[in-house]
């Protein structure tokens, strides 16, 4: 073990960080989408019970492994198992080809934050804005340099002047946010062009109440399968990310009770997610609304609920948009300190050299990615990809989401899963969290989860991200 490396002085820190990583733009712009579209309540059931299993065990998983090798995802893997040092490469790749197009959404926060603080939330109702905003040569780079500057500074500094006090700071000022406009969003009401008086309360009965009238087989398939494909958004596994901060974790901490807080920060962030999104789409754009997810959710229907609530409006979308900035960020830092760690570890490269080093080669792609949404470029790609509508095509940010979220990141959580569960044994990560005399009541739960379930259900989702199988 590296004496002199850093670590989180203590276990708030540490969960205040992890939460922050797990605290993103999919917990904000997915969640409440695929719970409006996978039956309200029967998501939230499914969600909370996968997170609690499978979420519990691949959080565990890599957060130990992080702690006990004091090393980054792209070394860790070597002190694990001599042999499977590659699997550390894939899963530090996963966060170098995420950090750049994560960045250009972040920067797309930005461009959305100004405009409502500025009182020009108006003008973010057009059509056109949002597809002129992408495609223009200047503004998303701007933006984009903007917001990565920001997160590479909260890096440079370090892991407990940086990492750790940022999120001790923002943390809590996102969590009142993210309550504060989730009650307001309960309040809101509108009487529709049919008459009828659409309430904020009738939305959250969408989210909360299981709706069964169309349940087949096939359907409940698809809910398990998008419930466990939003928990690698929601806790950050599978990307090399809590095993970096996992290595910077005491050993003297409760690392059981740190992985119960996370779980509890996240579930109820990503639960308040739903609440702040869907009741208010609901009441000013009715069900319908509810279809829209991702970018369209966020920069397109948003706003036109934002303006269609009055004087308020810009306030409104200003503090909505101020709470997605501070998710994003805590997120990207998160993703860079992934990449930035491997670096540290593997060349001995200082943290500000690693740190300036990938925060060029991101900005660079990240350029391209900012290109690619304009027709005229050489980064433009038209292509369609796997499980995409009919007709639907996708840019160079769609193809580098897909090979991130829909192929390297269940290789690396199935693999994970066979080097813990049948390599090294799970007693390599149940010892770790119980070192200090914690006790664990999951022990059964994670073997099982592990060895068998994980393995099954992760297989699975691999297959439906490359469309080698479907519900159809």
């Amino acid at each position: 073990m590296e004496q002199s490396r850093s670590s989180f002085k203590g276990s708030l820190g540490f969960v205040l960080a992890a939460a922050g990583s797990a605290v993103g733009l999919g917990n904000i712009w997915r969640f409440p989408y695929l719970a409006a579209k996978d039956g309200g309540g029967l998501f939230l059931a499914i969600y909370l019970m996968l997170a609690l299993t499978f979420g519990f065990a691949m959080l565990t998983s890599e957060t130990a492994i992080g702690r006990k090798t004091k090393q980054s995802p792209l070394t860790a893997y070597g002190k694990v198992h001599k042999k499977w040092g590659w699997l550390g490469i894939i899963a530090s790749f996963v966060p170098f080809i995420i950090m750049p197009y994560y960045c250009v959404i972040g920067g797309w926060v930005l461009k959305y934050f100004l405009a409502f603080v500025t009182g020009h939330g108006q003008d973010a109702t057009n059509d056109e804005y949002f597809g002129s905003f992408i495609t223009d040569k200047t503004q998303p780079n701007a933006m984009l340099i903007i917001f990565i500057v920001v997160c590479a500074i909260i890096i440079f500094i370090g892991v407990e002047k940086g990492i750790e006090k940022f999120s001790k700071i923002v943390m809590p000022l996102l969590l009142v946010l993210v309550i504060g406009i989730a009650i307001y969003s309960l309040t809101l009401s509108k009487t529709a062009d049919d008459n009828t008086t659409r309430t904020g309360l009738q939305g959250l009965k969408i989210l909360f109440i299981p709706d069964m009238k169309d349940v087949t087989l096939k359907q409940f398939g698809i809910t398990i399968v998008d419930a466990m494909g939003q928990l690698f958004y929601s806790l950050s596994v599978a990307m090399g990310i809590m095993i970096a901060y996992g290595s910077y974790v005491r050993d003297e901490d409760n690392l059981v009770k740190s992985i119960n807080q996370i779980e509890i920060f996240d579930t109820a962030v990503a639960f308040l997610a739903g609440i702040m999104i869907i009741p208010a789409v609901y009441v000013f754009m009715g069900k319908e609304g509810l279809s829209a997810s991702g970018p369209s959710l966020m920069f397109v229907s948003l706003p036109k609920v934002f303006m269609q609530m009055g004087s308020i409006g810009n306030v409104v979308g200003a503090l909505f948009f101020a709470m997605v900035l501070f998710a994003a960020i805590t997120s990207a830092i998160s993703i860079l300190e992934a990449v930035v760690s491997s670096i540290i570890d593997k060349f001995k490269a200082s943290r500000q050299v690693s740190t300036i080093i990938e925060t060029v080669l991101a900005l660079l792609i990240g350029i391209a990615v900012c290109r690619g949404f304009d027709g005229s470029s050489h980064f433009f790609i038209d292509v369609h990809l796997p499980n995409m509508a009919d007709g639907a095509t996708g840019q160079l940010l769609d193809v580098m989401d897909y090979m991130s979220n829909n192929i390297l990141m269940p290789l690396v959580a199935i693999f994970t899963c066979i080097l813990i569960g049948w390599v090294v044994k799970t007693n390599y990560v149940l010892d770790e969290i119980t070192k200090n005399g914690e006790r664990s009541n999951r022990r059964t739960l994670y073997k099982a989860m592990v060895k068998y379930v994980s393995p099954v259900l992760l297989f699975i989702l691999l297959l439906m991200s490359l469309g080698v199988i479907s519900f159809d």
